[in-house]
């Protein structure tokens, strides 16, 4: 055996030197990026273990949230209300920050830090004349109508999710791969629908729709459940063997989310809230790197998270209508506007969201950041901080 050249080594040396640059260069961005100054009420730096600061006091009403991820992974970051989620923002990247803007009433909420298994954190609200002032300004009489049809449509598309997953778990359990890909496919647009509120539902959303990458062990995880799960074993490692276990908990889960739905407490502030953090999260936690990454089918489950942002607006068109006209109009045409480029690029065939271009996923997203930002005018102009 010849002996290795020295250019061989040298080459070695170079690499190695990148990978550590590269490692000193992410460091430095996360950390750079951490202390860097904020305009936010609370600037909240998520490493690998924990929230800085992981305990938090600020005065009730409308607050603003600066995430940083000095991680090396994506990152969620919550604030819970028992096992209701408030508000989230979703997907951060590592180096990367994020804003996130609530209505907090006083109270005593927790925050999730990073990983799911890491400890929580704590925020305390304390009573201000602004969060008094919100809960007063609203009538409940101008959204008897709104509820109550949201509620019917909450009631539809749960039963349309349980009735879709028990398909899935009998192709599963028949062994038919193709059938269960197609499933499993039909199976993710009722959820999407109701996700605006589904998702608030922490202990529910961490077995149906969990993302491995935010569990220690990733797809080893045995927190790794749910939809994505099944997605993993049907599209990544293609096969059914092992999957119909998790299929019927996704069954038994999705009933109790049904069941949930029925009952929740709705409330105008969180039926003007919704459509437009449901657009917001879309656009920047899951437009950049798409959330199906097994089965890329992105663009499917987009329409159907339209349709559920849509039902909403429509039923909060009913109340701004008779107080803004214009702003009714804005709603609309960005709206539309949304559906109309996510038909554009439908109309490409691209048979996985992996092959959207880049300059398409920005521009689909900057619609979505554009109907949250008309959406959020809501408020006022309803009446309500």
């Amino acid at each position: 055996m010849s002996k290795p050249s020295k250019g061989i080594y040298l080459a070695i040396a170079a690499a190695g030197a990148l990978v550590v640059a590269g490692g000193v260069t992410f460091w430095y961005a996360a950390q750079k990026n951490a202390a860097a100054q904020t305009t936010a009420d609370q600037l909240v730096t998520v490493n690998a273990t924990t929230c800085e600061p992981n305990t938090i006091t600020v005065p009730g009403g409308r607050r603003s949230f600066e995430i940083v991820n000095a991680s090396d992974r994506p990152i969620e970051w919550e604030i819970l209300d028992g096992v209701m989620v408030v508000a989230e923002r979703e997907n951060i990247a590592p180096g990367f920050r994020s804003t996130l803007e609530v209505q907090l009433a006083p109270g005593e909420y927790a925050i999730t830090c990073g990983l799911l298994s890491n400890p929580r954190g704590t925020l305390t609200v304390t009573p201000s004349d602004e969060a008094a002032a919100a809960a007063s300004e609203v009538t409940l009489r101008k959204f008897l109508g709104p509820l109550s049809e949201y509620r019917v449509y909450l009631v539809m598309q749960g039963n349309a999710a349980v009735k879709a997953a028990e398909a899935l778990r009998d192709a599963v359990a028949a062994g038919d791969l193709e059938a269960a890909r197609e499933a499993w496919r039909q199976a993710r647009l009722p959820y999407r629908r109701v996700e605006p509120l589904a998702y608030r539902f922490s202990d529910l959303e961490e077995r149906i729709d969990v993302h491995a990458a935010y569990l220690a062990k990733r797809e080893a995880d045995p927190a790794f459940t749910g939809y994505h799960r099944i997605e993993y074993g049907l599209f990544a490692e293609n096969s059914t063997e092992g999957l119909t276990p998790v299929a019927e908990a996704l069954v038994k889960d999705l009933t109790e989310l049904a069941a949930r739905l029925k009952q929740a407490p709705l409330d105008p502030g969180l039926l003007i809230e919704m459509p437009g953090e449901s657009a917001l999260q879309i656009a920047q936690g899951q437009l950049p790197q798409g959330d199906n990454l097994y089965a890329g089918n992105d663009l499917e489950d987009l329409g159907a998270s339209l349709d559920g942002i849509e039902k909403l607006t429509t039923l909060l068109r009913q109340v701004v209508s008779q107080v803004d006209p214009a702003l009714d109009k804005v709603i609309e045409q960005d709206l539309q506007a949304t559906r109309a480029r996510l038909a554009t690029i439908t109309a490409e065939g691209h048979p996985s969201y992996g092959d959207v271009p880049k300059d398409q996923r920005e521009a689909l997203a900057a619609d979505l950041t554009q109907l949250f930002e008309s959406l959020r005018k809501l408020q006022p102009a309803i009446g309500m901080n």
